[in-house]
């Protein structure tokens, strides 16, 4: 995938279809520190051992669509191609952690992408999960919990298209006014 927006909007979907009620995305920029990271938590129905030691090989997926699954393997491989880092952890019936840094200033790390649509997308896609998305940089971070959106706008659904582009506009705004240079 040629943007990090497109692998955590594929892994937050296999969340999803681990029937999460929870998906906290969080990314984290430092030009300080020559680093950017992505951390997806879920509370889906997790993967035993033997599954978690396979999910990083592109052949194997639950899926009976394709019988490639890509999302997991190529984000662990862009992480060690760019000096960075990848892990993943699960526990049946808990769910699972998905980590990758990457080191910023290397030539092939992916630009992050766009984020905001990635996350609106999810939210469109299924309103009734609760998504936490944070987002840190040198220059301060901030955070959108749809769970507290949600009591602010009572009865109107988070899938409402006014909701959908207030959604997008905040989310915007907020990384403008924490990126100090976009990265």
């Amino acid at each position: 995938m040629k943007e990090l927006s497109l692998n955590i909007l594929d892994i937050a979907n296999n969340s999803v279809k681990a029937k999460a009620s929870k998906i906290e995305i969080c990314v984290t920029e430092s030009k300080k520190d020559d680093f950017v990271s992505v951390d997806i938590a879920d509370n889906g129905c997790g993967m035993d051992e033997q599954m978690l030691l396979r999910v990083i090989d592109p052949f194997v997926t639950t899926r009976t669509t394709r019988k490639v699954g890509l999302g997991i393997p190529l984000l662990r491989q862009q992480a060690i191609d760019t000096d960075g880092h990848f892990d993943i952890s699960s526990k049946p019936s808990k769910g699972t952690k998905v980590h990758a840094d990457f080191r910023l200033t290397h030539l092939d790390r992916p630009p992050i992408g766009d984020i905001a649509s990635t996350v609106v997308s999810l939210i469109f896609a299924s309103p009734d999960i609760r998504y936490i998305y944070k987002h840190k940089t040198d220059s301060g971070s901030f955070m959108l919990d749809t769970d507290q959106v949600k009591e602010q706008l009572g009865d109107i659904p988070l899938n409402e298209p006014e909701v959908i582009t207030w959604l997008t506009e905040y989310i915007n705004e907020n990384l403008q006014c924490i990126e100090g240079g976009k990265i």
